[in-house]
């Protein structure tokens, strides 16, 4: 979770500080990356989408990234669980739960869904303080 909290420094500066890393199956970091979709005017420019695609062209075949752990600030949203799926990421460590549009069980479960056709094991809630920290403070500023 370090690597993401680090990671949450990418996003542009108009961007919610959300944070995410590919660590691969030996512990090498693959990609880091923060919310960019303000900065690039990008829908899909979420840190997680980001951080595969980066580590996508480093790892594996070209897309799938089988073993290896995606850690982010925030739950992810159904965007971005549909492409862990997609990517096939073994493993999901999240900080911050978001109960309005989280899909990795606050709203709904994209990940562990038995209808998809892999299932990631999820560990939420780590550093969550720190990580909720950081959205809470990206608000507060831009609201005043």
């Amino acid at each position: 979770m370090g690597f993401a909290l680090e990671a949450a420094g990418l996003a542009g500066p108009d961007d919610v500080p959300v944070g995410a890393a590919v660590i691969g199956p030996d512990g090498a970091v693959l990609a880091l990356a923060g919310n960019r979709r303000e900065q690039l005017g990008d829908p899909t420019a979420h840190a997680e989408i980001l951080a595969i695609r980066e580590a996508a062209g480093i790892f594996g075949d070209g897309w799938r990234l089988g073993g290896c752990t995606l850690a982010v600030t925030l739950e992810p949203c159904a965007m971005c669980a549909g492409a862990l799926v997609a990517a096939r990421i073994g493993h999901l460590v999240f900080g911050a739960f978001e109960p309005k549009t989280g899909a990795v069980g606050s709203v709904w479960d994209v990940v562990r869904d038995p209808r998809v056709t892999h299932r990631v094991t999820v560990r939420g809630g780590v550093r969550e303080a720190e990580c909720a920290a950081l959205l809470h403070d990206f608000f507060q500023s831009h609201r005043s």
